[in-house]
């Protein structure tokens, strides 16, 4: 492990104590798994990778999975607990209770509205189906504020050419609740945007809109950010340094002020990505922290650690923040449980982060 000192201007803010939890037991690992708690076991669900190491320039096909892998402590080893009802990946993680929902999503029959709400006990997996969405999405983003989810943005079908504007929200304290539709941002549509919460409000930080070109629908990044307060509506926030597309979500709130978005994609690359391949360098290493009192953006410091690099995922030698998965709170430590760490390469590796 290693320890980061963040600074704004001469004053310490925050530290960052970086560790690794035991790899997730494949090979390769997944991008846009589930993950959430319950009962103490930290739970990963679903997702999709390349089976035989490939990528879509050698011709290989992305297969999603309908396992479950639960780690019942730091020092324990992960097991495969349940699966799924179906293969799917790339939904939104909310962990509530002692559960974690699962919703919507995709695989390759398509996108799913379906709402999965998984829960651990007597080392033994739950399933059961929740309110389902009003229409099928993945790539969306979302958090919990009080006993309410909101998700925003996302894809409708697989072979959408434009991005989803929509703003839903669900009331897990009435057991007869369905998707409420809610008035959207003013901004873009998006999709593999961010979501944060300081407990009161809903962020909606990046993403990426589609936009076509020569009849081809092409990702613009998108570097916007916002804010929405429950019975008052949309405020339009400072834009980010960057786009941070599929960066780990939600952002981390800490202290009560800032808000964290860790990596991402910040879009430099994507024109390249097919002829770079292997050579791609990675995603973004970079940790923004976002000031919610006074409305500005800093980069206080990098993701730098001294855990030993995979240099076959890792080409700069350096331990990046993966993309297309989710960020656990799970005793005491944000997890970053698999993901992608440059375009088509997953990981199994189950990145720690101590925040002081």
């Amino acid at each position: 492990m290693s320890v980061l000192t963040a600074a704004q201007s001469v004053k310490k803010v925050v530290q960052l104590t970086w560790g690794e939890l035991p790899q997730i037991p494949d090979k390769f690992g997944f991008a846009g798994s589930f993950a959430g708690q319950s009962n103490g076991a930290l739970i990963v669900a679903g997702g999709a990778n390349f089976p035989d190491g490939g990528a879509p320039w050698t011709g290989s096909k992305k297969i999603w999975t309908d396992k479950i892998f639960v780690l019942d402590s730091p020092k324990s080893k992960w097991k495969v607990a349940g699966k799924l009802p179906q293969p799917i990946g790339y939904g939104v993680s909310v962990s509530y209770g002692e559960k974690l929902l699962c919703i919507g999503g995709s695989n390759a029959e398509g996108h799913l509205s379906t709402v999965y709400i998984i829960s651990y006990a007597g080392k033994k997996i739950r399933i059961e189906s929740g309110p389902q969405l009003p229409q099928s999405l993945a790539n969306s983003c979302g958090v919990i504020i009080g006993h309410k989810v909101y998700i925003a943005g996302g894809l409708l079908t697989a072979d959408a050419k434009s991005t989803a504007n929509i703003f839903w929200s669900l009331d897990l304290d009435k057991p007869e609740a369905a998707w409420q539709n809610l008035d959207t941002w003013p901004g873009p549509a998006r999709m593999l945007s961010l979501a944060g919460t300081d407990g009161k409000a809903f962020y909606l930080f990046s993403g990426a809109d589609l936009e076509e070109k020569n009849g081809t629908a092409h990702r613009r990044y998108l570097n916007d950010a916002y804010k929405y307060i429950p019975g008052k509506g949309w405020k339009t926030l400072a834009n980010l340094p960057c786009a941070v597309v599929a960066a780990a979500g939600p952002a981390l709130n800490i202290k009560g002020n800032e808000l964290l978005i860790f990596g991402g994609d910040d879009g430099k690359l994507a024109d390249d990505a097919a002829s770079l391949k292997e050579k791609h360098p990675g995603f973004s290493d970079r940790v923004l922290s976002y000031n919610i009192a006074a409305d500005t953006w800093s980069q206080p410091f990098k993701i730098k650690t001294d855990i030993k690099a995979d240099v076959a995922t890792n080409p700069n030698g350096s331990v990046l923040a993966p993309v297309t998965t989710s960020v656990v709170m799970w005793r005491g430590y944000l997890v970053f449980p698999g993901g992608e760490v440059r375009p088509a390469v997953r990981t199994p590796r189950v990145l720690t982060v101590k925040v002081k």
